[in-house]
């Protein structure tokens, strides 16, 4: 007879995922083993087993539930008409989770070369589709860059350079917020890299 899930058992799925991003965000994914997160989250190796059948299936859920919220915030600004408008709900969507969930993000950006191949590809198909709705709106903002795809993705990928690695330096308790280097990370990329 299967053996029954208990009623808390997405929960507790959760909660793996999130102490695994904790401890590879603060030791790496190689740096991290079962036995190390198996008691951080307070029960056996085996235990952790009947949740997850194996290291490598917790990172793949650490990376893509990150990288979901950040689909997810995407999805939630498709109705702004205006560009420079959703460019900004979008950043500022994006430096809210990355502050939120600082670990789930240095662990994407980290470790997605831990992952088995065809996980990896999962993930890098929704990493695209991220850099895909921000070289979109890009295109929109600039008639110039929507005629040259190259540069518009070197562009693109400015945008991303600016926000993805604040982890590394931002203070959520700091002088400045998320919500303030959002702004400036706008500003910058419209009137610098775009010109507008």
């Amino acid at each position: 007879m299967a053996r029954t899930q208990a009623a808390d058992y997405d929960d507790r799925r959760d909660a793996i995922v999130a102490k695994a991003a904790e401890l590879y965000g603060q030791f790496g994914f190689l740096g991290s083993s079962i036995a190390d997160l198996a008691e951080a989250c307070g029960m056996s190796k085996s235990l952790l087993y009947h949740y997850f059948s194996s290291k490598e299936d917790i990172l793949f859920e650490v990376m893509d539930g990150h990288v979901t919220a950040l689909c997810r915030i995407i999805e939630g600004v498709q109705d702004e008409p205006d560009p420079k408008a959703r460019l900004s709900k979008l950043t500022q969507g994006f430096m809210a989770l990355y502050v939120t969930a600082s670990s789930h993000h240095k662990v994407l950006l980290n470790d997605l070369d831990k992952l088995p191949q065809h996980r990896r590809k999962t993930i890098v198909v929704e990493q695209r589709a991220l850099v895909d709705a921000v070289d979109g709106i890009v295109a929109e903002l600039s008639p110039l860059l929507a005629k040259k795809p190259r540069e518009r993705r070197a562009a693109t990928m400015i945008y991303f350079g600016m926000i993805n690695w604040t982890h590394t330096w931002l203070d959520p308790k700091g002088a400045l917020g998320a919500t303030d280097i959002a702004k400036l990370a706008v500003d910058i990329f419209l009137k610098g890299v775009l010109q507008l």
